[in-house]
Parts: C-alpha cells; sequence; structure tokens
C-alpha cells in the first residue's frame, strides 16, 4: 500500500486535477490520497487558503462576507466546471461553509481553524467525485472518520497516540480514500488545524497509521535540491537523503517538506518519495532510515531568517554550577523554545526566533537575567540569519569545516557565531541576515563545484 499527497499547485485547477487522476490510477497501490486546498493557478493569484482567511476576517471584523465567499466559492467552481462535476456540489460547499460561519462566528479561533481547514475538507470531496466521474470506486474520509484525533489547541494540533489505532483500520476498506489534509478532530468535536505543512503533516501520519510501504509526496519539483534554486544555476539534486539530514534542511528554510512531517514516519520507518506531478516520471527523492553515502560529506545547504541571539557576559561562569539551566528556565517561564546555544567559558548566546520577545517579553527577560543571573553584560542581537550546512558524511570526512570557513571569508561574509551538534550532521553559521544568500552562495560553490565534487 502507498500513501500519496498532492500539494495544492498540484491541485491548482482542472488540469491538475486530471493529472493526480492518471497517477494515482496507474498504481493500484494508491490507495489512499492526501490532499491540499487548490494552490495559485499563476503567480498572480490567491491561494485558496488565503481566500479563506480573508472570509474569516471579513467575519470576525465584520466586514463585506457576501463578497469573500464568493470568491470562494468561485475558486471551486472554477475546478467543478472545468471537470464537468455535479453543481450541487457547489451549493452543498456553500451550506457547509454558512454552517461554520454560524456556528464560530462568536470564536476567532476556532472560526479561523474551520475555515481554513474547509480548503482541504472541499477538495477532497471534489477529488473523490473526479475519481467516480473517472469511473472508479472512491470514496471522501473525512478526518473524523478516518480517526484523525488531536488535541484541542488552534492551530497547533497534535496527533495523539490512539489515533493510530484507528487509522489502521483504513486498510480494510476498498477503493480508493481521499482524504484532506491539515487538519483532525479533537475529542471535543472541534476541527484543529496542524502547524505550517500540514498537508504533509497529515500525510505522514496516515502512512504510519496503515503502515504504508511509502508515502509519496508529490509537489511541483522534480526532485529535492541541494540549495535553493534561485540562488544558483542547475543545482545538484539529491536522489536520496535521511530522515536526519531532511530534518536539518527542512528546519533551516526548505520548504519542499516541512521538518514536523518527518516525526510520524521516521518511527515506522516508512520511506518517503519526493515527485513531480507534473513530470511523474522523473526520479524524484527519496528520505530513508539510512543511506549509502556517495563521497559527498555535504548534502545541502540552506538558510532561514528572523532570528535574534540573546548575548551574556559573566566572568567564571563555566564555574558556575547551573547557570545554564537558570537562563534556560528564565525563557521557559515566557514560553519560549530556543534553537541554539553557543557558548564560552565565560560567554553564553541563545538563539530564538524574534518573534517571540514580543509583546514585553524582551524587557522582562533581559530584567531577569540581570538581576537573577548577575551577569556583567547582557543584550539583544537582532535580524541574524541561521545557515546550515547538512551531510551524514561530514562526520567522517576532513576539513568540511574550514572549507566553509574560508568560502565565507572569501565572499566578505561576517560571521556572528558557529555550532555544531555532536552528530555531526550539522553545523550551524549565525550570519547577518543582509548576508545570507551570500553566504548560501559561497558555501554551495565549495562544496558542490565540479572541481570540488571530482575530489
Amino acid at each position: 500500500m502507498k500513501v500519496v499527497k498532492f500539494g495544492g499547485s498540484s491541485l491548482a485547477n482542472g488540469t491538475q486535477f486530471k493529472k493526480v487522476a492518471q497517477i494515482v490510477i496507474a498504481d493500484k497501490e494508491r490507495r489512499i490520497v492526501v490532499v491540499s486546498a487548490p494552490g495559485k493557478r499563476s503567480a498572480e493569484d490567491i491561494k485558496t487558503t488565503d481566500l479563506l482567511i480573508s472570509l474569516a476576517n471579513e467575519v470576525t471584523n465584520g466586514g463585506n462576507e457576501s463578497d469573500a465567499l464568493h470568491l470562494v466559492l468561485r475558486r471551486f467552481a472554477d475546478i467543478v466546471e472545468e471537470l464537468e462535476l455535479e453543481s450541487e456540489l457547489i451549493t452543498e460547499i456553500e451550506r457547509q461553509l454558512l454552517d461554520l460561519i454560524t456556528t464560530y462566528r462568536d470564536d476567532k479561533d476556532r472560526l479561523f481553524d474551520a475555515l481554513k481547514a474547509s480548503g482541504e475538507n472541499q477538495n477532497a470531496k471534489l477529488v473523490a467525485a473526479y475519481f467516480r466521474k473517472l469511473g472508479e470506486e472512491a470514496h471522501y474520509v473525512s478526518p473524523e472518520e478516518a480517526g484523525i484525533i488531536v488535541t484541542d489547541h488552534p492551530g497547533n494540533a497534535r496527533i495523539l497516540p490512539e489515533a493510530y489505532e484507528e487509522l489502521e483500520k483504513l486498510r480494510d476498506r476498498s477503493g480508493i480514500l481521499v482524504i484532506p489534509g491539515f487538519f483532525g478532530v479533537s475529542k471535543m468535536g472541534n476541527i484543529v488545524t496542524f502547524p505550517r505543512g500540514g498537508s504533509d503533516i497529515t500525510g505522514s501520519i496516515v502512512a504510519a497509521g496503515v503502515g504504508a510501504d511509502l508515502y509519496e509526496n508529490f509537489t511541483d519539483v522534480n526532485s529535492i535540491y541541494s540549495v535553493n534554486p534561485t540562488l544558483v544555476s542547475e543545482p545538484h539534486k539529491m536522489k536520496e537523503i535521511t530522515y536526519r539530514e531532511m530534518r536539518e534542511l527542512a528546519y533551516s528554510g526548505f520548504s519542499v517538506f516541512h521538518d514536523e512531517a518527518l516525526q510520524p514516519v521516521v518511527k515506522k520507518k516508512i520511506p518517503v518519495l519526493i515527485k513531480n506531478t507534473n513530470d511523474p516520471q522523473a526520479t524524484g527523492t527519496q528520505i530513508v532510515a539510512d543511506r549509502v553515502l556517495d563521497g559527498l560529506a555535504v548534502v545541502g545547504i540552506a538558510s532561514d531568517e528572523g532570528f535574534c541571539s540573546i548575548n551574556l557576559t559573566k566572568y567564571l561562569m563555566n564555574k558556575e554550577v547551573g547557570f545554564g539551566r537558570k537562563l534556560l528556565e528564565i525563557l521557559e517561564g515566557e514560553e519560549i523554545s530556543f534553537e541554539h546555544t553557543p557558548s564560552g567559558i565565560d560567554n553564553m548566546s541563545v538563539i530564538i526566533r524574534s518573534h517571540h520577545l514580543q509583546n514585553g517579553k524582551e524587557e522582562r527577560i533581559l530584567h531577569r537575567i540581570r538581576t537573577e543571573l548577575f551577569v556583567e553584560e547582557v543584550h539583544v542581537e537582532r535580524d541574524l540569519a541561521i545557515v546550515m550546512v547538512v551531510g551524514e558524511g561530514m562526520a567522517k570526512a576532513v576539513g568540511v569545516a574550514s572549507m566553509a570557513t574560508a568560502a565565507l571569508s572569501n565572499a566578505g561574509v561576517n560571521i556572528k557565531m558557529i555550532n555544531q551538534g555532536s552528530s555531526e550532521v550539522s553545523m550551524m553559521f549565525g550570519v547577518n541576515a543582509s548576508q545570507a544568500d551570500l553566504a548560501v552562495q559561497s558555501l554551495y560553490h565549495a562544496y558542490f563545484t565540479p572541481t570540488t565534487v571530482n575530489q
């Protein structure tokens, strides 16, 4: 059995629907299909999810609900008309959207979750209807019916352990099962969405629940590249990558597959295959538990912005038992998670996402650090980017770090900090956000130019 997930670009219009149908029908092992909401049809277009968010805003702010609702319905109607499906499908979509608005009008968080999830939910019904039109046995399966039971925190759903027992029962059902991605249902009966990459998360959960032999994730690229393809020409394609490598790259900016979506399949060691809906014959990139190293110490380089660093100095810090714990407890008190903690004998930095320091949190944190830890100096450094160099082969290769620092130095990139975990799967460089792209380009050419690759 294969679980196959199609992203928004794969289902943006009727033409893309037809490609999806051909892909699924061509392989009888593709029995469970997880779908996203319709994505952009062109660069100027608006995603269906964004249209639904606009509708939620209009409802919340007492705006023009009618026009916002019309735009959403028009988007689905275009697909229905192109595929020559029954027009009653649009009538039913309108009824259900109006029901959600009536139910959650006075509960903003629930309203946003319910309406955002409608993009995937209604699209799954259209996909199932189109399969049936083609003569296939196909069933729309809601997350509630599938058993995708989640926690009840709006916008931040987490799958509950008992969900996997329910999902396993899907193996016994016949036909093609079409499940909407992005959300689950809590024990309270509420619609709750997953965080970013939610449809990928659903696909991964379903694949783990049914014990799939393969989880195929169809998007709009032929493979995962070793670097953002907009930054270099003819970037290196990865044929195979490990879960750990993908996790590091996804965390640091790779948008092809989100890091949280890996956890369910990692536990059961289910391989993930990234494929292109527009070129399904392309080999793609497989994400696996272990791989044979191909001679390249580094498989990918990525960057992400929006970071800041809390830098503090205290003489003999290394002699003070519990200093690090006390510092992290201060962050915990403000419900802030940290990303990296590079340190020296008398100084320490904690890298966090910049948005965590809003609403007075920065002032409270700095005050507590000064008064409770008695540091000589503490300040916040802003506009940082994190650049990650990733590869399982780095642990056994000599000179990987020196190549990186030399490349950054030659490019004139100022390194703010360096950190490497004990697993040696990745190296982190903190740089000014304005130099992030330059840093990635210089590192890529250091590791992936033909001269380097052939060595």
